[in-house]
């Protein structure tokens, strides 16, 4: 009997050292969350994004990572980082206009609080920390990981930065103190509070405007768009760069009615020279039998744009397409020539086209 105690002993440290086993990772010291109201019984009610979540004890919010233990909101994310990359372009967030050519040390955690069809990162986005592989980095130690790096921006990015928001928050509020600049990529749904708080140490951010009707983020991302436009609002209002990338879905978000609608609303809310990049659709995750957007969908949808008045408007995913670049609204010479996340060329000095002195927004220095 002892001697088949420790045969199953010895096959279950074999199978455990080759195999990841979700939860058998050791505990991470637990984080009290921020934006909550505690409610009778012990249930609590998170109130940091949109859904506003009513937990019971025992229970997690929406997003999977939140969780009410003897009513008191913890979160499961902070610094279990699932991807931690020192070397990602600042093209890639996209953001074209702040610091063009510069690397970043980009971050992210499991979860998300929305559920889109069409995630190309559904394998760290659509899981709970539990299910995932991380490496537990409090914030002053990333901080000293970015600046051994030589890393000078910090970008929360991957998944969705709202479920990680307490470790964002602490970790931003230490790169200031020491010069990083922090960057997000985000879906924008979150709620007004946390978001002005996080603000104050945003350099800059790139929000995914998905869609521009409630039916689509109902059907496509479980979620709504009011708070999304909200967001936008606010970010503009507490001077954080903002740049917008909407994914064009074939028979989806790509009818001109629809384009019109939502650049009208960039136009007249954000202003004419917020960076606007069309997405090219690949097929992923829950949509692999829809088919990739056509690249003359995305030429009409930048063209309908640019006739709205929008000053900057690109394309992505399409490999040496020329709505790479950045071009001069006033003069239409080529400002900044890229391939890909490769620069080749900028034109812009002090702020300026080097040919005929317009003015461009953005961050050159």
């Amino acid at each position: 009997m002892i001697k088949l105690i420790f045969t199953l002993i010895f096959l279950f440290c074999l199978l455990g050292a080759c195999f990841y086993l979700p939860g058998i990772v050791a505990e991470a010291p637990l984080k009290e969350a921020l934006f909550y109201s505690k409610l009778d019984n012990d249930i609590v009610q998170c109130h940091l994004c949109p859904r506003n979540c009513v937990i019971p004890p025992g229970r997690r919010g929406f997003c999977g990572v939140r969780e009410n233990r003897k009513g008191v909101l913890y979160t499961l994310s902070y610094a279990k980082l699932v991807s931690a990359n020192p070397f990602d372009p600042i093209e890639k967030k996209p953001l074209f206009h702040f610091l063009p050519g510069q690397t970043t040390f980009s971050i992210a955690t499991a979860g998300c609080n929305l559920k889109c069809k069409f995630c190309q990162n559904w394998e760290i986005s659509q899981k709970l920390p539990e299910e995932v592989n991380y490496d537990y980095i409090e914030p002053a130690r990333l901080i000293d990981e970015v600046r051994h790096s030589g890393r000078n921006i910090l970008a929360y990015t991957y998944t969705e930065p709202t479920i990680f928001y307490e470790y964002m928050l602490d970790v931003a509020k230490l790169a200031k103190e020491v010069g990083i600049k922090n960057i997000m990529h985000s879906s924008g749904y979150i709620n007004e509070e946390p978001l002005r708080q996080l603000a104050k140490y945003l350099d800059a951010a790139n929000i995914d405007l998905k869609g521009f009707s409630e039916d689509y983020y109902a059907k496509l991302s479980e979620g709504t768009l009011e708070p999304v436009l909200r967001s936008l609002k606010i970010l503009k209002e507490e001077g954080v760069h903002l740049e917008i990338t909407n994914l064009v879905l074939p028979g989806f978000n790509d009818d001109e009615g629809t384009i019109i609608k939502m650049c009208l609303w960039i136009k007249e809310n954000l202003g004419a020279d917020t960076p606007l990049h069309f997405s090219r659709f690949q097929p992923m995750y829950k949509l692999l039998a829809l088919n990739p957007t056509p690249v003359e969908t995305l030429e009409k949808a930048r063209k309908i744009t640019l006739d709205c008045g929008l000053k900057y408007v690109y394309i992505g995913n399409v490999a040496g397409h020329s709505a790479e670049n950045t071009y001069c609204p006033k003069c239409g010479k080529i400002l900044i020539r890229r391939s890909g996340y490769i620069i080749s060329e900028i034109n812009i000095v002090e702020g300026r086209c080097k040919f005929c002195g317009e003015k461009i927004d953005g961050v050159w220095k």
